[in-house]
């Protein structure tokens, strides 16, 4: 039976979702990426990408601009994702590689308990307890596949040996591409076509344009172009099994790229994500693209409302189901994000506004916001550190290494797309700023964060990263974790989404 029209049957799914047959409900595939900022695919304008199978899923679906993660972290941000709450309302989880807490669901749970085949391949970096990850997946393979340690190899096998009764949801996590480049020494070129050559690369204004950087961004940019390979294996199984038409493709990343002023930020290099929907039984203008302000909490709400399964009080999102029948609707005012601690000791929080305003507060302002160790261990960072020894940083690059740093700042990011000038102190804006404060406070308060006093502290030095520049071995980072944010106010029980 072929797909019903879409308007009827989002209206069975939401009244009556017992009337859709398995072949009527839709499938859904997760595409994540690892460290990758939003305007790294050729379709968001980088001249120097060649990502031609993503390019191909946004010209026949649907392109977000404004979709913001929560965290630009990778396992806060992952496990964020997958439980549609905030950082901090996921108890320990909020900082990184630490779990979930046990109570907590994770959406895929709820589409197997409604008759979906679930699966997990490639990275998984969502720690939970083991029975309650065998409630989760029907099937569960790691991202080590021998000659591809980006962890697609095992994408393709799953779809061809998914149950034929059954629909499904597939969540397919790369490591690419997080560093240490291992596609470089992978490489095929009969598969990937030639590597990115660093002359024809785009340095970010945030880093130097040296020879050093230059090789660092076609290397990750190699990494990038084998995600997008294996999304197009996955789309040609698709294909071939008739099963693309009704399957809701999402293609996304955890955080922005790992250079500087990239993962870990709060601004729009670590936060805002590359969001590319396709659907053509369900997204009734092909080739568009929306303005919608949207959070990655408001993923697993969306999903589960298709699919015709229940959406508990746990999940703060809220379904975006109608922006693919309209991409002109209003979905959000507001989209809140965290950095917490990864490698160093943050705590910073951020509110953005459906008119491009974007709040940044910084409880602890007297520490540079450098990123995690291994770019501050990069060719990249060393680059920036080097010039700003012989006083050559411009004003974005100096923002990568400021010390201290300010306690609020302000940006009206339609006029200021780079967030370099600051405008917290600017009266023509004093009404935005009171705003912002405000939803903020409010934000806090109902979602139950907190600055703990017994943090966690730096696990890594804040010069060389995690490679001793005197021996080139690796740093152990294992000191002792502290509280984590919301710890004394029980935030991981607490539902409440804050304002939208």
């Amino acid at each position: 039976m072929p797909p019903l029209p879409f308007r009827f049957a989002l209206l069975l799914i939401c009244f009556a979702p017992s009337l859709l047959s398995a072949a009527e409900r839709p499938n859904f595939v997760v595409f994540i990426a690892d460290d990758v900022s939003w305007n790294d695919f050729g379709c968001y304008g980088n001249q120097g990408a060649r990502t031609p199978n993503i390019d191909a899923l946004a010209a026949d679906g649907m392109k977000f601009t404004n979709a913001y993660l929560t965290a630009s972290s990778c396992s806060p941000s992952r496990c964020s994702i997958i439980t549609g709450r905030y950082p901090h309302n996921n108890g320990a989880a909020s900082e990184l590689h630490r779990p979930l807490p046990e109570h907590l669901i994770k959406f895929p749970k709820l589409l197997k308990e409604a008759g979906y085949y679930t699966a997990l391949a490639g990275k998984d970096h969502m720690p939970q307890d083991n029975a309650n990850e065998q409630a989760v997946w029907d099937t569960k393979r790691g991202p080590n596949v021998p000659g591809n340690k980006g962890g697609e190899g095992h994408w393709v096998d799953v779809v061809q040996k998914r149950p034929q009764d059954q629909p499904f949801f597939f969540w397919f996590a790369a490591t690419d591409a997080h560093r240490d480049w291992n596609g470089d020494n992978e490489w095929r070129e009969d598969r990937y076509g030639p590597k990115h050559n660093p002359a024809d690369v785009e340095v970010s204004p945030y880093l130097r344009d040296t020879p050093a950087t230059r090789d660092d961004l076609a290397s990750y940019h190699n990494e990038v172009t084998r995600f997008d390979y294996f999304i197009g294996q996955v789309v040609a199984e698709l294909k071939k099994q008739n099963a693309l038409d009704n399957t809701l493709i999402f293609v996304m990343a955890d955080n922005g790229r790992p250079f500087p002023r990239g993962k870990t930020r709060v601004h729009d290099s670590g936060m805002k994500t590359p969001f590319v929907l396709h659907w053509p039984a369900g997204i009734e203008q092909p080739g568009s693209t929306t303005k919608s302000l949207i959070s990655v909490i408001d993923i697993a709400p969306t999903v589960l409302t298709l699919a015709g399964a229940k959406v508990p009080e746990q999940f703060q999102g809220f379904s975006f189901a109608n922006v693919l029948q309209d991409p002109t609707a209003v979905h959000r005012h507001y989209a809140f994000s965290e950095h917490n601690w990864h490698d160093y000791e943050a705590h910073g929080r951020a509110v953005r506004d459906s008119q491009g305003m974007l709040y940044v507060r910084n409880a602890r302002p007297e520490k540079a916001w450098l990123g995690p160790a291994d770019s501050v261990s990069s060719p990249s960072h060393k680059d920036l550190q080097t010039a700003n020894a012989e006083g050559k940083l411009t004003a974005p690059q100096a923002d990568v290494l400021l010390e201290p740093r300010p306690s609020e700042e302000l940006y009206d990011t339609r006029k200021d797309p780079l967030q370099t000038n600051n405008l917290i102190s600017d009266q023509q804006y004093a009404k935005h700023l009171a705003e912002l404060r405000s939803v903020m406070d409010t934000w806090q308060k109902e979602t139950g964060d907190s600055v703990p006093t017994n943090y966690t502290i730096d696990h890594y030095d804040r010069e060389m990263g995690y490679i001793d520049s005197k021996t080139g071995e690796r740093i152990r980072g294992d000191r002792p974790y502290g509280d984590w944010p919301g710890f004394d106010r029980k935030s991981s029980e607490i539902n409440a989404p804050g304002p939208r």
